[in-house]
C-alpha cells in the first residue's frame, strides 16, 4: 500500500538503527514517530494496523536489548504506554483530517462547478473568430478566483471581454457574475464598446461593494481586417503576426478599472487597430504576466516568449489550440510547475471563411 510506505519505512529505520547500535543502546522508543507519520496519509483503521506492526517491532527490539531488570521494565512500560496513547490520538487526528478533507473537497467542487457555469466556455469558434482558452485556478487554498471572459456574436459584431476581479474566493466570483451578466446583456443592446462598458460600470456601482474593482479589456470584431479595443486598466493584449512578429497593444488612452469610474472624469476612448487574416491576438490576465520565476523571482516575459510559441497558429483550430498549450507549458516551466494566482490565456484568430474574404479583397 503506497500510502503506508512512509510509516513502514519508519518502522524499518528505527529497527535497523536499534539493531545496528548493539544491545548497549536502546533506540526502540523512537518507534513513537510511526503513529505521527501514519496520521498524515492513512485512514484510522489502516493507521491502527500499521501501529500494531510498530508495537510488535517495539516489543521485539526490547527483547533483543534485554530489557528484563526492574529499572528497565519500568522504562519499557512507559515507552509502550506512550506508544499506545500516541497511536490512539493519531487515529483520531487521521479521522479528523479525513472529515475536513472531504468537506473541503465538497465545497471546492461546488465552487468550481459554479465558476464553470458562470464562465460558460465558448466553442472553438464564435462568429468569424477561432478561440483557444486556458483557464487555470491558483494552486492554493483559494481554488476559485475572479478571472473572467466571454465571447459573444452580436448584431454589432463579435464582442470579447477579458477581466480580472481584485481578490479571490466567493466575493470575487460574485463580482465576476455581476460583470459577466451585465456584459451579456449590454453586448447585444448597445451600439458601441464605450456604451457596453458604461452599462457594466453602472451595474458594478449598484451591486458591488465600494472599493472592489475589475480590470477589463473589451474587443470588437465587426469589420474585416480590423478590431476595436477598449482598455480598463487591464493587461495589454499582444498581436502576433504570421512570422512571429510581436506587437504589444498598449492603451493609448488608459482608463481606470470597472468600479472606480467615480474617481475619473470624462470617458475612455476605444482604438481601432489592424487584425489581419494570419494574425493571432493573445489576451491574458495578470496571473500570467506576473507569474514569478521559481528561482530568480522575475515575472514571466510573455511578450518576449510568445512570438515563436504562437507563430503561424492562425492556420487552423488545432494549431491555435496547440499554441495556447505551448504558452501554458512554457509558463509552468518558468514558475517551476506552480501558479500563485489564477491564470487565463485566450488566443483569437480568424476562421478560414473570414481569412479568405480578407485575402480576396
Amino acid at each position: 500500500m503506497r500510502r503506508a510506505t512512509p510509516a513502514l519505512l519508519a518502522i524499518l529505520a528505527v529497527s535497523a538503527a536499534d539493531y545496528s547500535s548493539g544491545q548497549d543502546r536502546y533506540l526502540a522508543p523512537l518507534m513513537v514517530v510511526v503513529p505521527s507519520i501514519a496520521a498524515l496519509t492513512l485512514r484510522p483503521a489502516e493507521l491502527l494496523l500499521v501501529c500494531f506492526l510498530g508495537f510488535v517491532a517495539l516489543l521485539g527490539l526490547s527483547h533483543y536489548d534485554r530489557m528484563d531488570n526492574l529499572h528497565d521494565g519500568r522504562f519499557l512500560f512507559g515507552a509502550l504506554l506512550s506508544y499506545v496513547a500516541l497511536a490512539v490520538f493519531s487515529a483520531w487526528v487521521a479521522g479528523l483530517r479525513m472529515r475536513r478533507a472531504a468537506a473541503y473537497a465538497a465545497v471546492s467542487s461546488v465552487a468550481e462547478a459554479a465558476q464553470r457555469a458562470l464562465l460558460s466556455l465558448p466553442g472553438p469558434s464564435v462568429g468569424p473568430l477561432r478561440l483557444a482558452v486556458r483557464y487555470v485556478s491558483a494552486a492554493d487554498a483559494a481554488r476559485i478566483g475572479g478571472d473572467l471572459y466571454s465571447v459573444l456574436d452580436t448584431p454589432h459584431g463579435t464582442r470579447v471581454l477579458v477581466g480580472d476581479v481584485r481578490g479571490k474566493g466567493l466575493g470575487a466570483v460574485r463580482t465576476a457574475a455581476v460583470v459577466l451578466g451585465a456584459f451579456r446583456e449590454a453586448a447585444y443592446d448597445e451600439n458601441g464598446l464605450s456604451a457596453v462598458a458604461a452599462r457594466i460600470e453602472a451595474s458594478v456601482e449598484r451591486h458591488v461593494p465600494d472599493g472592489e474593482f475589475t480590470t477589463a479589456l473589451f474587443a470588437e470584431f465587426s469589420r474585416p481586417g480590423a478590431m476595436e479595443l477598449l482598455h480598463y486598466g487591464h493587461v495589454p493584449p499582444i498581436r502576433v503576426e504570421r512570422d512571429g512578429t510581436v506587437t504589444v497593444l498598449e492603451a493609448v488612452d488608459p482608463w481606470v478599472p470597472l468600479g472606480l469610474g467615480k474617481l475619473a472624469k470624462g470617458s475612455p476612448n476605444s482604438v481601432t487597430l489592424p487584425f489581419g487574416a494570419d494574425d493571432v491576438l493573445v489576451l491574458c490576465t495578470d496571473g500570467v504576466v506576473e507569474a514569478k520565476h521559481h528561482r530568480s523571482g522575475e515575472f514571466y516575459p510573455l511578450a518576449e516568449r510568445v512570438g515563436p510559441l504562437v507563430r503561424d497558429a492562425a492556420r487552423s483550430s488545432a494549431e491555435l489550440e496547440t499554441a495556447v498549450g505551448r504558452i501554458y507549458a512554457d509558463l509552468l516551466v518558468h514558475t517551476g510547475g506552480d501558479l500563485g494566482d489564477d491564470a487565463l490565456l485566450l488566443l483569437i484568430s480568424r476562421t478560414d471563411r473570414d481569412r479568405d474574404r480578407l485575402r480576396n479583397g
